[in-house]
Parts: structure tokens; sequence; C-alpha cells
């Protein structure tokens, strides 16, 4: 079995600065941000900037700060959305609301692809 090395950097994006990480694989360069809370051209720039081709959005939970950007990312992107936990769906359903409380660019809310339970993994970039 050969194993694959994964590189990573972070990208502060929003008034909150909230960390967003960008993840690949440096073999196949095929990668994943982590909590896209917003500034999607900015996270799509440093994806470029890297060379890395995203191909799923993780997310951790569902404040806007960690996943404002996820929706338009997942649909300019075509990719999936995994995660949050199921209990995070109400967060996620008040993106556009707290999105105007916050005076941040307009969010979408999502539905994921694959909701996370406890124990569960996920691959990025084999």
């Amino acid at each position: 079995m050969q194993m694959l090395a994964l590189q990573f950097t972070i990208i502060p994006v929003t008034p909150f600065q909230q960390n967003c990480s960008l993840l690949w694989c440096t073999q196949t360069m095929r990668g994943a941000f982590v909590d896209a809370g917003g500034e999607p051209e900015r996270l799509l720039d440093a994806a470029a900037h890297h060379g890395v081709t995203i191909e799923s959005l993780l997310v951790t939970h569902g404040h806007l700060d960690h996943c404002g950007a996820t929706a338009d990312l997942s649909e300019r992107l075509g990719v999936p959305i995994i995660g949050p936990h199921r209990e995070d769906a109400f967060w996620i359903e008040q993106l556009g609301t707290q999105a105007q409380m916050f005076g941040f660019p307009a969010a979408k809310a999502f539905t994921p692809d694959r909701w996370l339970e406890d124990g569960d993994t996920v691959e990025v970039g084999p």
C-alpha cells in the first residue's frame, strides 16, 4: 500500500478571520476546503495558486463563519459537501439571516451530500 502525502495551508476569511483550510494530496493535487466560511474568490485563488483541484467541501459545523461560502462553492465547482453533523441543520438553515445580522455577503443554506456521525472518516485527494 502506497502512502500519499497530504499538504495544507490556512486561509483566514471573513471579518472574523476564521481559518479555512485547503488540504491536498501532493501526488494527485486533488483536495478539499475545510470550513469555507466566506470569500469564495479568495479561496479559489488559493487553490489555483497551489495547483489544487477541489473535489469536496468539508464542514466541521454550521456557523456562518465556517460554512458561509459552502453552497456557492459547491454550485460553482460541482463538488459534494461533506459534514457537518445533522444537529447543525438548524444553523445551516439560518445562514441567510446570520449573514444579514453580521453584515456578511449573502449566504445560502445547503443540505450536505453526506452528514457526518461520530467515528466517520473522510478521504481527501487519493
